[in-house]
């Protein structure tokens, strides 16, 4: 297997195990296999643009896509947005390029969209969006809008004293 499969497989493996029953966000690998493409649906605060009322409002459920490119991981995936938000780093494609590495994780990306959904993190130097970016730097106050920690707790595993050689060691697992 090709090392671009390979790192496509871990992906999808790494999305698979981070995702599942996750409360804020659902992953869809759309075609092939290893997929190459995803849908990611968003149940988090985040903004956009209201045009009746002149403003940015928040809203609660996003949804992007990610595609995972032919230059993948070398490049940095394509991924854009496919409900309308505000944010000064969304605009055609989702303005990833600030923390992108290759060795950066799909479900890295994943949450890092998170992240920049609810404000959490946001370039008002480099933007797409100009009128969004100049709203943030102006609204700085009320920022994030949304402050959920995207990332699955990992469970406390504790090993009891293995003190007496004949009994097993007592595990106890808590979120």
């Amino acid at each position: 297997m090709n090392p671009r499969l390979r790192r496509l497989l871990s992906d999808y493996e790494k999305v698979r195990t981070e995702f599942a029953g996750h409360p804020y966000i659902d992953v869809i690998p759309l075609g092939g296999q290893p997929p190459e493409r995803y849908r990611v649906t968003y149940r988090l605060k985040g903004l956009r643009w209201d045009k009746r009322q002149s403003r940015p409002i928040v809203v609660s459920q996003h949804v992007a896509e990610i595609i995972l490119h032919q230059e993948y991981p070398r490049e940095k995936p394509q991924c854009r947005m496919l409900t309308e938000i505000w944010h000064p780093n969304f605009g055609p494609y989702i303005c990833i390029g600030d923390h992108w590495a290759a060795g950066e994780t799909l479900a890295d990306v994943i949450v890092q969209i998170g992240d920049m959904i609810q404000y959490k993190s946001y370039n008002p130097k480099s933007p797409l969006n100009g009128l969004a970016a100049r709203w943030a730097l102006d609204n700085r106050a009320y920022l994030p809008v949304g402050n959920i920690d995207l990332y699955q707790a990992e469970p406390d595993i504790t090993l009891s004293d293995w003190s007496d050689e004949k009994t097993e060691p007592e595990i106890e697992l808590s979120d």
